[in-house]
């Protein structure tokens, strides 16, 4: 399951809209570096295409996780203001929808409806994050996403809507209609 769908499926369509009209659509050419381990991120990133890799300098930089689209990076040093634990580069070409810090600080300050939401698909994404690292401790050395099915959710969200908006989401970020013009 992609974990976008934990956030979409518990924002509203006018947070999302709000979103997509605030993010900026990024092409990342493959190798670059997104976050860096240890320095200050300004931005949580959905990955919409591509494939990023996770890695850590304790295990000289060996890739620990392989994100596909639908991923969202960036989160934890959003929510505890800590520099990031890992770095996260582009595996190959990727398209990202950057929603800057500051903006979304700003909404979460004075929507009080969106930062309910928004931290509390916060809350269920990192704990699904948290669930599969243990369930796959002992598995393999390599972290995959845990698959969970809609009933797994104990009808915490509606996973189809999420499945809906997603391809809403790509579909209007693929045609051009985000970010930069909207605010300009």
């Amino acid at each position: 399951m992609k974990r976008v769908l934990f956030i979409l499926g518990v924002l509203e369509d006018e947070d999302i809209d709000w979103l997509v009209t605030i993010g900026d659509r990024q092409e990342i050419a493959q190798g670059t570096t997104l976050i860096q381990e240890g320095v200050p991120t300004d931005a949580i990133y959905i990955l919409l295409e591509g494939i990023l890799h996770v890695c850590v300098s304790s295990l000289k930089h060996q890739v620990i996780a392989r994100l596909s689209t639908g991923e969202v990076v960036g989160e934890m040093s959003f929510v505890d203001r800590r520099p990031p634990s890992a770095t996260v580069e582009a595996a190959t070409s990727s398209l990202v929808l950057t929603i800057p810090r500051q903006a979304l600080s700003q909404k979460l300050e004075q929507d009080l409806g969106f930062a309910a939401r928004f931290y509390r698909a916060l809350a269920i994404l990192l704990s699904s994050r948290l669930r599969g690292m243990i369930q796959q401790l002992d598995e393999a050395s390599q972290w995959q996403p845990l698959e969970l099915s809609p009933t797994d959710l104990n009808g915490e969200m509606d996973i189809s809507l999420a499945a809906i908006r997603f391809d809403w989401l790509l579909r209007r970020l693929r045609d051009g209609d985000i970010g930069q013009s909207a605010r300009s």
